[in-house]
């Protein structure tokens, strides 16, 4: 496709993995899509993820134990959860909100929307995977979740009961089981919790590239050039470049995840999205005999198994988007990891840090802007962009294709704050 092309039919903002999905489902349609990104395709925050495919992850971070921890988690700068100090004044508003998405009322109606987001997102992403020729890319190894007490697992189980609720299977294992689950876990964990459905895939950027190299040869097309503006127009909308071009587009999606509130507050929505800053540490693949994903829910990492390494990462730094990076998180989680995994080899790592688009509840916008039915929104993931990746690009072919929606999408309504 023409990069100097003025006219566009559809135009995707952003080449993350919720944007490539979309633009999948959209040229499998028919529709003539470009997507538009400042780099390349994945190569953002998507490209160094955890590799989980987490549909039983269905609590909101505003669920009570995690607000029960958070006083001593921002105590510690390197700990599971921490706020820059320089940034807490901005952070504020969205703080008010988290703290109001925590109530009960509201946690059960985010845990019942995000349970009816899973149920769709598993199979349309399997099913996105087969048809773009790349299910091999898929790992079924369950997660195992570790306690270093009982007191600890007995504090987690309200959260367990209400994925038993939703119909997720899973299976608390101790002692020689435990063991048998993952081989080498230093002898402070007293139980674990083994998901079985719980899948990953062999390396996210790997998945996001094969479904760009699928929407490719539907027709799809990519620009790397720099969104300044979006504009809605009475018969479509109008996308600004930093260097001076315009593109026009019968129909607009943002989907640029940290940086979309930005474009959308130029079409009238004021989205209190934040950044959640993630870090990890890939190692080499050989660095230990990894079963399966392991998650330390009370350190606030995962450790995952990917055909490019050993992936060590995860914890929550809300510092938005222009400040430097800190990598002494990135090293704090891997001397947990050393420690949790004794015969973990920590050298020859790489480090890595990526924007997770963070709204109050947990819960992404994906629905029209105020202004313009021709502009959709399709951020705030969160720590769940590739696992609704394909439930979200679902979500917008059908309101593009003026059908039904595969779901009741109010609860994610980008007007809802």
């Amino acid at each position: 496709m023409d990069s100097q092309a003025s006219k566009q039919d559809i135009v995707i903002v952003g080449a993350g993995i919720v944007g490539i999905a979309i633009a999948c489902y959209l040229s499998e349609a028919g529709r003539e899509v470009l997507v538009i990104d400042h780099q390349g395709v994945c190569e953002g925050t998507s490209s160094g993820n955890a590799g989980a495919l987490a549909f039983s992850d269905i609590l909101p971070m505003a669920s009570k134990g995690v607000l029960a921890k958070v006083p001593g988690w921002l105590m510690d700068p390197l700990g599971p959860f921490t706020i820059r100090p320089s940034y807490l004044p901005k952070l504020a508003p969205w703080l008010y909100r988290f703290w109001r998405a925590s109530r009960a009322d509201v946690l059960e109606r985010t845990v019942q929307a995000q349970g009816v987001m899973m149920r769709l997102a598993e199979p349309e992403m399997l099913g996105l995977m087969q048809r773009a020729g790349i299910r091999h890319m898929l790992r079924e190894n369950g997660s195992l979740e570790l306690y270093e007490s009982e007191e600890e697992l007995n504090a987690a189980l309200p959260g367990w009961e209400a994925r038993k609720r939703a119909g997720i299977a899973f299976e608390h294992l101790r002692g020689d089981e435990l063991a048998a689950s993952q081989p080498g876990l230093a002898t402070r964990f007293a139980a674990g919790t083994f998901v079985p459905g719980w899948k990953t895939v062999s390396d996210p950027q790997h998945v996001g590239k094969g479904l760009w190299e699928y929407a490719k040869r539907l027709g799809a097309g990519f620009l790397q050039a720099e969104v300044s503006a979006v504009e809605a127009k009475e018969h479509g909308a109008s996308v600004a470049l930093i260097d001076g071009r315009k593109i026009e587009a019968a129909q607009l999606i943002v989907a640029a995840g940290a940086w979309s509130h930005r474009l959308a507050r130029g079409l009238g929505d004021r989205i209190p999205l934040e950044t959640e800053r993630g870090y990890n540490t890939t190692l080499p693949a050989g660095a230990f005999d990894l079963r399966r994903q392991l998650i330390f829910s009370g350190h606030g990492f995962v450790v995952t198994p990917l055909e490019t390494g050993i992936r060590i990462g995860g914890a929550v730094e809300l510092g938005g988007l222009d400040l430097p990076p800190n990598y002494k998180r990135s090293e704090a989680m891997l001397t947990k990891a050393k420690k949790f995994m004794p015969g973990l080899v920590t050298s020859n790592g790489r480090s890595w840090m990526g924007f997770r688009p963070s709204l109050p509840d947990s819960l992404p916008v994906i629905g029209y802007a105020t202004t313009s039915k021709n502009v959709l929104y399709a951020f705030g993931h969160g720590h769940l962009g590739l696992t609704q990746s394909a439930a979200t690009g679902r979500l917008i072919s059908d309101l593009i294709g003026g059908r039904e929606p595969s779901i009741p999408i109010d609860p994610f309504n980008p007007q809802r704050f």
